[in-house]
């Protein structure tokens, strides 16, 4: 491990092992800034300049990996989060990162990392709520990874089963007023739903989902980081029912995780497991087959 800065924030840290790296902040946050093959480009992508202002103040994006907490409303979600955080430094290759309470929330938020020895790629994250509030509050931790322009979020399909085996619908399928799938960016299969970047179309386009199969992925050029997440069956989802969102507006695009809605008493906390792999020199191909066949090979290796 290794203090550095980076996008000009003094106070950062660097995970590595022989073939990734990870780059952490404790100037603001909890922010993940990069993961990346070493030598190679961030695959996370970087937005130091992105501000959105509410009457809470002045809240900067920054790119890279944050904890929110859902559903989504403003001001509240987008309550500054510039402070110094607590560090604590657990072993070689691990880190945990805890911010002030947020004043206008009441809430504590933590970021666990760990990254595995070795020539591996595995990146353990670990979100934390606490809520420190005297009143019981409903919520679900939100991991958002804002990818690295250029590339395809890809989230699957459910399975196949014929109608003749089974009558229920398999999962919801949520979308927003200014969801628009005629857009180009779009490409619904019978195995997979995708959402491609453009940095000239600045609309902006997101859909959410019920994912049973507890993964989604992003390819650029033949790189692929893929995340993982526990499906919980029978868990109230926020956004009726959704533990997996995708954002794109222009060249930014997001890749988002959503735990159970749970309600913490006062004191009480909850926990929200991503983990993370990064796979180089992939041929996805141009079809559904190909990208199958790739993403299968992919998933047999990445940790669940």
């Amino acid at each position: 491990m290794e203090k550095i800065s980076y996008l000009g924030l003094p106070n950062c840290y660097r995970l590595s092992n022989e073939r990734v790296e990870v780059i952490a902040t404790s100037d603001v946050g909890p922010r993940i800034l990069s993961y990346k093959f070493r030598g190679a480009e961030n695959m996370l992508g970087e937005v130091p300049e992105a501000t959105i202002k509410t009457e809470l103040g002045e809240f900067k994006l920054w790119g890279g990996h944050r904890l929110w907490v859902a559903p989504e409303a403003k001001p509240r979600s987008y309550a500054p989060d510039n402070s110094p955080l607590t560090v604590a430094c657990e072993g070689e290759r691990e880190i945990r990162l805890t911010a002030p309470v947020e004043a206008a929330t009441g809430i504590e938020k933590e970021l666990r990392l760990a990254l595995e020895a070795g020539e591996g790629s595995g990146l353990s994250v670990t979100h934390k709520i606490t809520n420190r509030n005297l009143w019981a509050i409903d919520a679900a931790l939100w991991g958002l990874t804002v990818m690295r322009g250029g590339g395809t979020a890809i989230f699957p399909q459910e399975p196949y089963i014929s109608w003749d085996d089974y009558l229920l619908p398999a999962r919801p399928l949520v979308l927003w007023h200014y969801t628009d799938l005629t857009d180009a960016r779009w490409s619904i299969g019978k195995k997979f739903i995708r959402l491609s970047t453009d940095e000239r179309a600045s609309h902006p386009q997101k859909i959410g989902m019920l994912n049973k199969q507890g993964w989604a992925a992003y390819a650029r050029g033949a790189t692929v980081f893929v995340k993982r997440f526990v499906y919980q069956d029978g868990a109230s989802y926020p956004d009726y029912g959704c533990n997996c969102e995708t954002y794109t507006a222009g060249d930014f695009i997001e890749v988002e995780s959503l735990s159970p809605l749970l309600r913490l008493e006062p004191g009480q906390s909850a926990e929200h497991l991503e983990r993370w792999s990064l796979f180089a020199d992939v041929e996805t191909g141009t079809t559904e087959a190909t990208l199958e066949a790739a993403l299968n090979s992919l998933l047999s290796q990445a940790e669940v």
